[in-house]
């Protein structure tokens, strides 16, 4: 398939089987999803259809558009919902033990690099600190993040593809760690001597607050939402021509390009993100009621269906080391925030949602904290999206350390 109007509706018939499929919630369907997760199929039937020859990823201009147009507006609308003030009344030990799995991911990133460069040096040889940069937006942000990465530090779909790989089945190991620790969170309190008593009270915001915010989207929410989303992006496209023609003016010797200052992407997202940000502080947050960061979740959806069409399945055999570095990243994680959750005292709720808003982001967070209590969900929805915001800066960060090891 060569025109890309059909292989737009192939692959939007794709998600919507994959989200129709992993809706049932008895019979088959709900077992098989038990096991498989639903964005890796996001993912992984594209790439089947590009393997096999049915599709050809890289000619098509769907890419471009969707990395171009939707990324930014999705990163726009998924910040808009930040509500700080609801995360400041979470109390300091839930933010400490969110921001310690972020850190956790950054340094994890490095640990991991040097403990394979002793264990199998050809695994983090050429170009593999690229491609865990991208992971490293994924388990900080979200996808939005990660395909950000991918565009900032030049990552090949080759490399991408595998990275990809190596992030659902490695960050799905750790849900269900984190599954498993939430059936025995009494005893693991018991253990860190954590006080629930704020938990408690923040079930009963959590349930206030949904009573009073939450609505059905009018057509008018809905204009609203894409006049955001894509005005802000239109905004963010049109003030990165002046910035980057101001940086690239700048004397050679500063090496600016070295840092992707340079890279039209690279500003784009910022700016999206940036404003974002500011506009939570606004009446625009109101959105979020209607659906905001569900408008933008589906649009990071589309822009997952168009990375997967250009992935070559037969790569990820080549490197099964990958994964060995992805478990060590991942236990470093943990490890930093066993240790934080026993020298704070933290609740195992804390620690396991703001480990998931990092690694699992907006679409696996709430599960996590649905183990503890249904009306707990939205906080990880909540920290989730704090992740959209810091994903972005952290990972770019964690790319130039990782760039400096690799040289």
């Amino acid at each position: 398939m060569t025109n890309d109007a059909v292989v737009l509706g192939l692959l939007a018939a794709t998600l919507g089987l994959v989200f129709w499929t992993s809706s049932r919630t008895s019979g088959f369907w709900k077992r098989f999803y038990t096991y498989v997760p639903a964005l890796l199929l996001c993912y992984l039937i594209p790439a089947i259809l590009n393997t096999l020859g049915v599709i050809d990823g890289h000619a098509s201009k769907l890419y471009p558009v969707a990395r171009d147009y939707l990324l930014p507006s999705a990163l726009v609308l998924l910040c808009i919902a930040i509500d700080f003030g609801a995360i400041v009344r979470l109390g300091p030990k839930a933010i400490v033990m969110f921001l310690t799995g972020t850190v956790g991911i950054m340094f994890g990133a490095v640990a991991s690099f040097e403990i394979m460069r002793l264990i199998h040096p050809e695994t983090v040889a050429g170009e593999t600190w690229r491609g865990m940069t991208t992971v490293t937006g994924a388990w900080i942000g979200g996808g939005a993040n990660q395909a950000a990465m991918k565009e900032v530090f030049e990552v090949d779909a080759t490399l991408f593809g595998q990275f990809v790989a190596v992030d659902v089945l490695v960050a799905n190991v750790w849900m269900a760690v984190l599954l498993f620790l939430a059936s025995r969170a009494q005893a693991f309190d018991r253990w860190t001597g954590a006080d629930l008593s704020a938990i408690n009270a923040l079930k009963a915001r959590i349930e206030t607050y949904q009573a009073e915010h939450a609505r059905t989207m009018s057509l008018t929410d809905l204009m609203i939402i894409l006049a955001v989303g894509i005005g802000v992006t239109g905004l963010s496209h049109a003030l990165t021509g002046p910035t980057v023609g101001w940086i690239a003016g700048l004397p050679q010797e500063w090496r600016l390009q070295d840092y992707s200052l340079t890279s039209s992407f690279f500003w784009i997202v910022v700016f999206a993100t940036t404003f974002g940000l500011l506009l939570s502080f606004t009446r625009a947050r109101s959105l979020e009621g209607a659906g905001a960061s569900t408008i933008g979740s589906a649009m990071l959806y589309v822009l997952v269906a168009t990375i997967g069409m250009q992935m070559d399945l037969n790569a990820l055999l080549d490197r099964p080391w990958l994964f060995l570095l992805g478990l060590i990243w991942i236990s470093v994680h943990g490890g930093l925030l066993l240790l934080m959750a026993k020298l704070i005292r933290a609740p195992l709720f804390f620690m396991a949602v703001g480990s998931q808003a990092n690694v699992g982001g907006a679409a696996s967070a709430p599960v996590v904290a649905t183990a503890f209590h249904p009306a707990l969900a939205p906080v990880g929805v909540l920290l989730a999206v704090l992740g959209y915001a810091l994903g972005t800066y952290g990972a770019y960060l964690t790319g130039l350390m990782l760039r400096a090891l690799a040289t």
